[in-house]
């Protein structure tokens, strides 16, 4: 650019041009480069279709042709490993990952783009370099030796697959670059409507509270390790409140904590006035964790989670909520709370096709609160039955999350899903009564709309008409797994290829329409992946350091009995619960209970047919504590979800207000779960 610029007589004007001008090469570079990640993320996810098609396939040859292949296995985790850890750039560029926004969202621009330069440099940097390096010595490696396939009838060159990470995050290190140099740009030149907002000092005073509170925790303990674990724990807590994503601040601080524990190690940290270490943690042993990464990218179970996530997605595009919420209404009309009860069945309807909270949560929204205000609900039991209905998903099968847990906890996912219909039907049927009784008490808070009409059997067929066919995909998917037909990745399969016909067949479903949902799909995964990633990088330092050891002491002193233990375990999730989201519990805390639930020696009925029912009722009691972090402040993310789409009548005051009943609902499920375990283990023990 220097040659085409006009000479000036002014040398500080004509160097000032040219940094004007360099700094348009650099904003085209960022741009290109978002450009080519987008490009590449667009092309890549459309290979979740090719993954539908490989699992349908699979079940096809198996059942019409008695054959099996286990190429098509294989092929199934190379399509999912390729979209996840593309994937992870898409969504930086995106902006899509997960991030705590509760101080974060007050922050001026300019603030929040300091903290991602900050955070791009000290977190994820790090952890870039880390898997580029060890992650191209591991391909390397698998080329060098021409590994294949464990199988022999398998795919050839399993190096490809391999090859995926360190390319990977070079794309993700590309991804990087881009946003600090947006960030970068708008923090020199940016308009003056950047600094509107509170400024970082918000942060800092929250940082510093943090840090009196871990060095006040680390008298508690005497070892280094131990005092290194709170601090480390308590690290990462601090850091997701200044907003940078979840996924980069968990790999960031484990990265910190092993460079930490390496110089313990070698004594270089005396002037701490703490004695050395014995952790054995250093960059090479670090590097292990790219191991861990490709297991994750192979893992056969895991390959239910995009497809599961596209058939909730396409189940939202095809109308059936619409044609359910019409229908419903109609039945429901002269009943007193007639449209809460309306939203709550649907909320059910809709948890058993989707398990998608975010997306069940704005569609109940959409099409229920304008409603709602105009027929005079109460403001707060309207955001209360919304969000609480829109987070039934989580729990009742199909659920992403029991995916997650039966993979991190080496149990059949098939028996999670049976395990947790029962405790879902039951909170489910708590806020219908609720809805009932309260509507029935205080006659103002859901009154009976004017001239509403009596049912008749018109609306019962629409009724029939509209839920029929969302029933159906209901029982190919969850009945096809309970009477063993397919595994729960197959079901996923199958129940994307459904939905995918049910907005053909209701003529919902266009190209661009497929194409939202093929993004949607591809963003979601990404960023569950990402966390994955950096809970992979997290717990392995955490375990090191001995934080399993320490937390299982911890735990067992209390001296509470068998029963007790696992309340307070409940009790210790619940409050996690309101600071961090389910996907950082679920992969970084449940692992470490594994080991201590099976230590209790706690006898739960097992009816002879459940190999680990005691691990199995758990589990179930941690996905229903965990339904509670949706609507418990500050992070619960349902509420924000549900902020987006409240009428202006509604105040962030009133959705406060609402889900208080609701989560105490929630609560009295968990109790009957934990008073009544059969709830948990009887179905899967008389489904086999």
């Amino acid at each position: 650019m220097a040659e085409n610029l006009h000479l000036q007589d002014d040398p500080i004007e004509r160097y000032e041009e040219i940094l004007e001008h360099g700094d348009e090469d650099r904003q085209q570079l960022a741009v290109w480069i978002d450009n080519a990640v987008k490009g590449t993320g667009n092309l890549v996810m459309w290979a979740n279709l090719l993954l539908v098609l490989a699992i349908v396939s699979q079940v096809a040859l198996r059942y019409l042709l008695n054959q099996n292949y286990p190429k098509l296995d294989e092929i199934q985790w190379h399509f999912y490993g390729l979209v996840t850890m593309i994937g992870i750039s898409y969504a930086l560029v995106t902006d899509s990952h997960v991030r705590v926004d509760v101080l974060h969202m007050q922050l001026s621009r300019r603030a929040r783009r300091i903290i991602e330069v900050i955070g791009i440099l000290t977190l994820l940097v790090p952890f870039i370099y880390l898997m580029i390096d060890q992650g191209y010595d591991y391909f390397y490696e698998s080329w060098r030796v021409s590994e294949r396939s464990d199988s022999p009838t398998g795919l050839p060159a399993r190096w490809a697959l391999k090859a995926v990470i360190p390319l990977s995050f070079v794309l993700l290190a590309a991804a990087a670059l881009a946003r600090l140099i947006h960030d970068t740009h708008a923090l020199l030149a940016g308009p003056a409507e950047e600094r509107a907002g509170k400024s970082l000092r918000l942060v800092i005073w929250a940082l510093v509270g943090f840090a009196i509170v871990a060095t006040a925790l680390t008298f508690l303990v005497e070892t280094t390790e131990e005092k290194l674990v709170i601090a480390m724990f308590l690290t990462f807590i601090a850091l997701l409140f200044t907003g940078f994503p979840v996924a980069w601040t968990l790999a960031g601080v484990g990265v910190a904590y092993c460079g930490l524990a390496y110089l313990f190690d070698n004594g270089m940290m005396h002037w701490t006035g703490l004695e050395e270490t014995l952790t054995g943690l250093d960059y090479l042993t670090l590097g292990a964790v790219v191991n861990r990464v490709y297991a994750t990218m192979s893992n056969a179970v895991l390959v239910a989670l995009p497809m599961f996530i596209f058939m909730g997605l396409m189940l939202d595009e095809s109308g059936v909520a619409e044609r359910l919420m019409g229908a419903m209404q109609r039945l429901f009309g002269t009943v007193r709370g007639g449209l809460a009860i309306t939203v709550t069945m649907i909320g059910i309807i809709l948890a058993a096709s989707t398990g998608i909270i975010g997306a069940s949560v704005v569609l109940l929204g959409v099409l229920s609160l304008p409603s709602m205000m105009e027929q005079k609900y109460s403001p707060a039991l309207a955001a209360g039955v919304v969000s609480a209905s829109g987070t039934l998903g989580i729990l009742i099968p199909p659920s992403i999350m029991l995916v997650i847990m039966a993979d991190q906890m080496a149990l059949s996912v098939g028996d999670l899903f049976m395990a947790a219909v029962f405790p879902g039907v039951i909170i489910g049927a708590l806020y219908l009564t609720y809805i009932f009784v309260i509507a029935l008490i205080k006659r103002d808070v859901a009154p009976v709309p004017a001239g509403a009409k009596r049912p008749d059997w018109a609306a019962v067929k629409d009724v029939l008409i509209a839920v029929l066919p969302t029933l159906g995909l209901i029982l190919a998917v969850l009945g096809s797994i309970f009477a063993g037909l397919t595994t729960p990745t197959e079901a996923s399969g199958v129940g994307a290829l459904g939905a995918t016909l049910l907005a053909l067949g209701y003529r919902k479903l266009t190209l661009a329409k497929l194409v939202n949902v093929l993004k949607a799909t591809f963003n979601t995964t990404a960023y569950i992946f990402a966390i994955f990633l950096g809970a992979t990088v997290f717990s392995y330092v955490l375990r090191e350091l001995g934080g399993d050891a320490l937390i299982e002491e911890m735990i067992q002193g209390t001296g509470f009995g068998p029963e007790g233990t696992v309340f307070m375990i409940l009790f210790i999730v619940f409050l996690l619960g309101f600071v961090l989201d389910w996907i950082e519990i679920t992969l970084i805390v449940l692992p470490l209970m594994r080991p201590i639930v099976n230590g209790l020696g706690l006898d739960i009925p097992g009816f002879g047919a459940i190999d680990e029912p005691a691990l199995v009722w758990f589990v179930i009691l941690v996905a229903v504590t965990l339904q509670t972090s949706f609507l418990t402040p500050p992070v619960g993310f349902a509420l924000f979800y549900l902020k987006g789409v409240c009428p202006p009548e509604i105040r962030l005051g009133h959705i406060y207000k609402g889900i208080i009943p609701f989560v105490l609902l929630q609560l009295t499920g968990l109790m009957f779960v934990y008073l009544w375990p059969a709830l948990a283990t009887w179905l899967p023990s008389v489904a086999y």
